[in-house]
């Protein structure tokens, strides 16, 4: 069976989309599902963090695999590593409408890293037309979320009350995440124990809980 494709985009730049990526893919990994990774930003953080990986010796820890495509490489390198993964998770690059827009056209479904204010929440926008322009399912995740706070909580009421898809799981803004990236890994295997690690383990079990109903 073929994998099942899910694409991380945003347009705004530094929402913590590759951050999301990576953590997402090994808490997958770590789960037993063989991942595919496809780099398709042309700043290519997602495959320098798998070379530190490899590097340091752990790309073996964990199935993932990891692949960097531009233009029309993309769609053949993703039926590639759909052959041989359970899902692949698709790193679409900020401010380049094409390269988002054939991202998004490949997924089942596109998760929208937010953070929690105006700035981040006017700029999501874009990408959710995007989505909506290629009528493929969104969930917004909720991003380096801070203690809550009053403007925090006027963020989120504006999603809900636009009756936006929300991911129940929420990602704190914790050094954690970012410290098990510079050893190249995820915080799943560096602090198993964490509430971070507790974090991005429930919204795995949430991404594919959502891929399970789509048909």
């Amino acid at each position: 069976m073929a994998a099942r494709v899910v694409t991380v985009a945003q347009q705004k730049g530094g929402a913590g989309k590759t951050t999301l990526v990576a953590q997402l893919a090994c808490a997958l990994a770590k789960r037993g599902r063989k991942v595919g990774l496809l780099d398709v930003d042309p700043q290519q953080s997602l495959t320098a963090w798998f070379a530190v990986r490899q590097e340091a010796g752990f790309a073996d820890d964990l199935p993932l695999e990891v692949k960097h495509a531009e233009g029309w490489r993309i769609s053949t390198e993703l039926e590639r590593l759909k052959q041989s993964r359970d899902v692949v998770l698709l790193d679409s690059p900020p401010h380049a409408e094409q390269a988002a827009k054939s991202s998004i056209r490949s997924a089942e479904l596109v998760l929208v890293p937010i953070q929690l204010s105006p700035m981040d929440l006017w700029a999501t926008r874009a990408t959710l037309d995007l989505a909506e322009a290629e009528r493929r399912p969104i969930l917004l995740v909720p991003n380096r979320v801070p203690a809550r706070g009053r403007l925090g909580e006027t963020v989120l009421d504006i999603l809900k009350k636009e009756k936006l898809p929300m991911a129940v799981s929420e990602l704190g803004n914790r050094q954690a995440f970012a410290a098990s990236l510079m050893e190249g890994r995820g915080v799943v295997e560096t602090e198993p124990s964490s509430v971070a690690a507790e974090e991005i383990a429930a919204l795995a079990n949430e991404v594919w809980r959502k891929l399970a109903a789509i048909k």
